[in-house]
């Protein structure tokens, strides 16, 4: 099946670009971005996947203002063309590595948007996630992080937000491969659910700095990075080494506050402090959500839009365990702001949690 990407020198494989190189139902490739105001009063995340084997692709556009959560999210048949726009949610590559354009336009749900993510640094390409369950390849993908700024407007309910120059900082990932998507089919039942996850890109105005970590349930790593990255075309510097602490808030799955130690290139040890403000529910996006899940089939084209008040009543209700914090960081003497991205299902010894979705001491 031919694509207008056929024309463009860019196979890998002797098949056309429409034929994805596996045939596992959980092969994705995804867009994923966030912003935020300085002083937490306005953030938004955007999610954009194609799922080839599942003929899906589907997409959402979240924002918080006011304390209120509003999302718009949508799905259909998944383009041969592989282009980037679902009902009203489009990602459009302006600059490969360089800027991106977001438009919404979803009046009925009380949401639109024309923004502009222009990046502050080189992208980095985190270390390969692969994981087998047994037999089964669970993930083996890519992930490419990079930290930018929003121009643009975006309106909620009719209020519309001129973004200010400059002032609204963010970051953006890109992943392909595999990762699970849906239930599985068939075979014999597998372990109990147990995955941990923190995610960390923060921006200063010289610098930014990501941090990433997957665990066992004992709390071995099975995945981590470290980076610190200059603002402007300055190549990232993986760290040498890198570790965490985390204050879980009692009742939770949620930090109090993290403080990732990371060994620099030139042996010197600093310390990135992340504060949370509040919570932003990846719910929003489509993560563990119910009825919006990714990759899962809606119809030739469906639209949907949903909204409650923040903080969430009920944090440790499975699909509200993952979770954006909007941060304070600090490093050194360098204050600015950033991320944490929490999820947290199943035993975790270090936070002394011990069923599916129990809450720390």
């Amino acid at each position: 099946m031919l694509s207008p990407a056929d024309d463009f020198p860019v196979h890998q494989t002797p098949d056309p670009l429409a034929h994805p190189a596996t045939s596992d139902p959980n092969h994705y490739d995804r867009y994923f971005f966030n912003g935020a105001t300085a002083d937490g009063s306005l953030f938004f995340g955007v999610a954009l996947g194609l799922y080839p084997n599942r003929d899906v692709i589907d997409g959402a556009f979240s924002v918080v203002r006011d304390t209120c959560q509003v999302s718009v999210h949508s799905s259909g048949r998944c383009p041969t063309d592989r282009s980037t726009s679902v009902g009203p949610v489009t990602v459009e590559v302006l600059v490969p590595l360089r800027s991106h354009r977001i438009v919404v336009d979803a009046a009925d749900e009380g949401l639109a948007a024309d923004l502009v993510f222009t990046a502050r640094t080189a992208p980095v390409e985190e270390p390969r996630f692969s994981r087998r369950l047994g037999t089964r390849v669970l993930f083996d993908y890519t992930r490419l992080t990079q930290w930018g700024e929003w121009s643009g407007w975006l309106e909620v309910d009719g209020r519309r937000v001129e973004l200010p120059s400059g002032q609204v900082r963010g970051c953006r990932d890109r992943s392909w491969g595999i990762r699970p998507i849906g239930e599985r089919s068939g075979g014999a039942p597998g372990p109990a659910p147990q995955f941990f996850w923190l995610w960390a890109p923060t921006n200063f105005d010289d610098m930014c700095v990501h941090f990433a970590s997957n665990e066992e349930a004992d709390g071995t790593p099975w995945h981590r990075s470290g980076f610190v990255v200059p603002v402007g075309s300055g190549a990232p510097e993986p760290v040498q080494a890198v570790a965490h602490r985390i204050e879980w808030r009692p009742g939770t799955r949620r930090a109090a506050y993290a403080e990732i130690d990371l060994v620099r290139t030139s042996g010197d040890l600093q310390t990135l402090r992340l504060e949370p403000l509040w919570e932003f529910q990846m719910l929003g996006l489509g993560y563990l959500h119910p009825e919006w899940g990714h990759g899962v089939w809606k119809g030739e084209s469906a639209v949907a839009g949903e909204r409650w008040d923040l903080p969430v009543p009920d944090p440790l209700a499975l699909h509200h365990l993952h979770v954006q914090a909007l941060c304070r960081a600090t490093f050194g003497d360098r204050t600015g702001t950033g991320v944490l991205e929490q999820l947290v299902i199943g035993p975790y010894e270090p936070g002394g949690l011990t069923a599916l979705a129990d809450g720390a001491g």
